[in-house]
């Protein structure tokens, strides 16, 4: 149900489509290219190919989607289709040589990468959001421009009129593709992210996910040593033994209390993350049971059911809290909880009775606390419970944050569901969120980031993947763009205090702690993900404190004039698609602002995809960064090519993308906003 949305002074030629003019495409301007043998490229090099720009930047959980649905497009265009991913870094770690060249290898492309760490390209294109993709036709002319994900289907459909039409003129030029693989990394894991204790019944030592090479590795403590490998190495969602079990980049484990694991059969807790699953790992034979999701990734906004035939979305962590298995549901931006099903005779699991939903997040991409079903999440990476069970650590990355989830005071999470036919999920869907908290320590939004130390609300972090608990309650962050370990202390000053442990790390992405014989904290065991290596630390006995400044992502912010301003998403269904009215307006548009008095008019949730807005420009000092956030679905189904009807059965297809987008409030700017889903 949506909430009505005035229009507060919407011009009349926004309403309708904008005609466009026929544009040649800018030139490639970056600091070098990756993946081309140390050859530098040009449109001029590629004319007579159809050119896809995917511009991308490595944290965009989203921009990793996108590279998984061009792996069909780029095999069965291979030879008239060149795919040039432009990474244009958002934090400041990213557009660092090391982290291009890690990402390229962390996410598998197969494509020449522009390095574009000043922005250049990215601005000469007018790119807006991560991901967005530019269609270049063999003459060099720009015919499409989408924003978001799940643009494969029209993309195809685009990429086989431009054959046929280039083709007939004789501008289409066939060939091999200019990429060049770099030289594989000489090391026994490939980029891995996550690290667990063993318990002695399990033999000790740790279980790692070695991410790259799509496997669980089982190591003793010398960190070195291994005892067995889980997985074939090869990309896949099959269950079984570790010989022929199959994942694709597993991320965050979660050991079980031992009590739940023989209720459950199983006993650690696997976050998938690309084959969009949770799997259990039994350690008593390292045999995997996938114990929620499909394996396809999951493209509306809501969900809930019998796990094994939910759709999940790149969960990247998991942990126990509440009697429920928690997943950091990075790819909707939302925590979600699994309540698993009991074992069956002899302990034998049975993943069919399992049941999932929504725990907390709206889907909205940003840092906003208070009621769990209220509140916004921004690519959570990282889980922890408290020693005490009482509260559930949260990381959000795309934020820089360290977030809480607790029980609220007013109501108990209800669990009760009504007009259900499936038994076995009787009694266990609740209404999302309901009775429970969300609040933040670290963190002020999307674009801020920094290393710097002192009072937690003016802490800053830089895109943290890791985190563990001391046995003072203290929290120690992998800030993995940073390099650093980060402790915060809830006992530090009035409202907490951080402080940095160790710096110069690779890409900490996961850290956990080893006592001594008296409790206390000795080491820790650092997971450096982009070293590729597993590092032993001693705890110092002083911490430091760092006075760093905040920083800003390097992405330009919008100038807009203050008071009225009309927003139009463009969208134009591909070839043989059309906007389905069957069931009403098929499109939707939620708007909002950080902060909240950005908007004084125009907020809300409404159908279309226009939406007249009003600024109010007394929310931000002169020169100061607010923040637009636009999020779209527009539903598109085949129809008819002679007449435009859909028929009843046909196949349908939900485009969606999210914007934050850094506006600077200037009299003389523009009075409008055009963002395109998918433009042509």
């Amino acid at each position: 149900m949506t909430s009505p949305v005035r229009d507060h002074g919407l011009p009349k030629q926004l309403a309708t489509p904008v005609k466009r003019t026929r544009v040649r495409a800018p030139e490639l301007v970056g600091r070098r290219w990756v993946g081309t043998g140390g050859a530098d490229l040009s449109l001029a090099d590629l004319r007579g190919r159809i050119v896809l720009l995917d511009f991308w930047t490595s944290c965009c959980v989203n921009c990793q989607h996108v590279l998984d649905e061009l792996r069909e497009l780029e095999h069965e265009f291979a030879d008239v289709l060149v795919v040039v991913g432009v990474h244009s870094p958002k934090f400041a770690h990213e557009g660092t040589v090391e982290a291009v060249d890690a990402a390229v290898l962390r996410w598998d492309v197969r494509h020449p990468v522009l390095d574009d760490p000043q922005l250049t390209t990215w601005q000469a294109y007018a790119a807006r959001a991560w991901p967005t993709l530019t269609v270049v036709d063999p003459e060099g002319y720009v015919v499409a421009s989408m924003s978001g994900e799940g643009h494969a289907h029209g993309l195809g459909v685009l990429l086989r009129e431009l054959v046929a039409e280039h083709e007939a003129k004789g501008t289409l030029r066939r060939g091999d593709q200019p990429y060049v693989a770099p030289p594989a990394p000489d090391s026994a894991f490939a980029l891995p992210t996550a690290l667990l204790a063993l318990p002695d019944s399990a033999g000790g030592g740790y279980l790692v996910s070695d991410t790259a090479h799509h496997q669980l590795v089982v190591l003793d403590d010398d960190l070195t040593t291994e005892r067995a490998r889980v997985g074939t190495g090869e990309r896949g969602l099959v269950d079984g033994g570790p010989d022929q079990a199959r994942l694709s980049e597993p991320v965050g484990l979660t050991l079980l209390p031992p009590d739940v694991a023989a209720r459950v059969g199983w006993d650690v807790a696997v976050a998938d993350s690309t084959n969009h699953a949770v799997r259990g790992l039994r350690l008593a034979d390292l045999s995997l049971v996938t114990l929620a999701g499909t394996g396809r990734q999951l493209r509306r906004r809501e969900g809930g059911g019998p796990a094994l035939e939910q759709d999940l979305s790149t969960p990247l962590d998991t942990a126990w809290f509440d009697d429920q298995l928690v997943i950091a549901m990075a790819g909707v931006h939302q925590l979600w909880a699994l309540d698993p099903a009991p074992a069956g005779p002899a302990g034998a699991v049975d993943a069919t009775g399992g049941v999932v939903r929504v725990l907390a997040g709206t889907t909205a991409e940003g840092l906003r606390d208070g009621a769990a079903e209220q509140a916004w999440f921004a690519q959570t990476g990282a889980l922890e419970t408290s020693a005490d069970g009482s509260r559930l650590w949260v990381l959000d990355a795309e934020t820089s944050a360290l977030r809480w989830l607790e029980r609220s005071g007013d109501a108990p999470a209800d669990r009760a569901v009504k007009d259900v036919d499936d038994d076995r999920m009787a009694n266990v869907l609740p209404v999302a969120g309901a009775g429970y908290e969300v609040g933040s320590v670290v963190g002020t939004g999307l674009f801020e980031f920094g290393l710097r130390d002192g009072e937690a609300a003016q802490a800053l972090l830089q895109h943290p993947l890791g985190m563990a608990l001391l046995p003072d309650g203290s929290v120690v962050v992998a800030d993995t763009y940073n390099g650093a370990l980060r402790r915060y202390d809830p006992l530090g000053g009035d409202a907490g205090e951080v402080t940095t442990l160790a710096r110069d790390l690779a890409e900490p992405t996961a850290v956990a702690v080893e006592l001594d014989d008296a409790g206390r904290a000795a080491t820790f065991v650092v997971v450096e993900s982009a070293a590729s290596r597993l590092t032993r630390l001693q705890v110092p006995a002083a911490a430091s404190k760092l006075a760093g400044e905040a920083q800003r992502v390097k992405r330009p912010p919008t100038p807009l004039a203050p008071g009225p301003v009309a927003l139009r998403v463009a969208f134009t269904p591909p070839t043989g698609q059309k906007l389905d009215h069957r069931w009403g307006d098929p499109t939707r548009l939620v708007v909002s602002s950080s902060p909240e008095g950005l908007l004084s008019a125009g907020a809300g949730d409404a159908e279309g995809l226009t939406r007249g807005l009003v600024i109010d420009a007394s929310a931000l000092e002169q020169g100061a960064t607010g923040v637009l956030h636009v999020s779209v679905q527009a539903a598109a189904c085949d129809g008819d090519p002679v007449t435009g009807e859909v028929p009843e059965f046909a196949a349908c297809h939900l485009y969606q993308q999210d914007w934050g987008i850094p506006v600077v409030l200037d009299s003389s700017g523009p009075s409008e906003l055009a963002l395109d889903l998918r433009g042509a």
